[in-house]
């Protein structure tokens, strides 16, 4: 591992480690049934991941993940690359995702709880919902960066509409594709914990986390 992988591993670590310092401190503070010390969490934790119930609610919201956040970034990509070819397109979609962007994900919930019924589908859409938006606008923005050279001597060769999408707009903007990818898997992991927990979930993560809030386990709030 080269020096500037070892500094970011190392600023990472002692991030985790100020924030288990601070937790720390509290449970020294408050008693503990309010804040449990970390190897209480951790023995809790433990427990929870050894019976079959906890793994299959955990299972469930991987499936959810695994369904809406690989669409969205297919979608949200492929409307950013056609942007490309047309400015009144890219325009529109610019409008569109301004417009919708600023509605935070959750409160789709009960919108779609009322349309789709509990159950995965609604917590599918809005992990779609909310990973669609930075995932486009990053390859929206990355086809407006796109060398124009290029285009002009692939357009001056007989480039087709699809060609250009596959050999110049793909390629250049792959790096912008990573950079949605990363942003659209923190919103897309953001939004199914909240979902699961106000969704009307019957398993999952959040589910859990919202189930020992309500029974007052802070110990399970914690290792959850």
């Amino acid at each position: 591992m080269n020096p500037q992988r070892w500094r970011a591993a190392l600023s990472y670590l002692a991030a985790i480690g100020t924030l288990l310092l601070l937790w720390q401190v509290a449970a020294y503070i408050y008693p503990p049934y309010l804040m449990p010390e970390i190897s209480i969490a951790l023995g809790r934790m433990k427990e929870m991941l050894g019976t079959a119930e906890f793994q299959a609610g955990v299972g469930q919201s991987f499936l959810r993940l695994g369904v809406g956040y690989p669409i969205a970034c297919a979608v949200g990509a492929l409307l950013g690359l056609l942007a490309g070819l047309s400015r009144s397109f890219a325009r529109y979609l610019r409008g569109l995702i301004s417009i919708l962007q600023s509605v935070p994900p959750i409160t789709w919930v009960p919108f779609l709880v009322i349309l789709f019924g509990f159950g995965n589908v609604p917590i599918i859409t809005v992990i779609t919902i909310a990973s669609f938006f930075p995932m486009a606008l990053s390859v929206l923005n990355g086809t407006e960066g796109v060398n124009r050279t290029h285009l002009e001597l692939a357009r001056v060769m007989g480039a087709s509409r699809w060609q250009l999408l596959t050999k110049v707009y793909g390629p250049e903007t792959m790096p912008a594709v990573i950079t949605g990818a990363q942003v659209a898997f923190g919103n897309a992991w953001r939004s199914l914990i909240a979902a699961e927990m106000v969704g009307g979930a019957g398993n999952g993560l959040g589910w859990s986390i919202r189930y020992a809030g309500d029974t007052a386990d802070m110990a399970g709030v914690l290792a959850g």
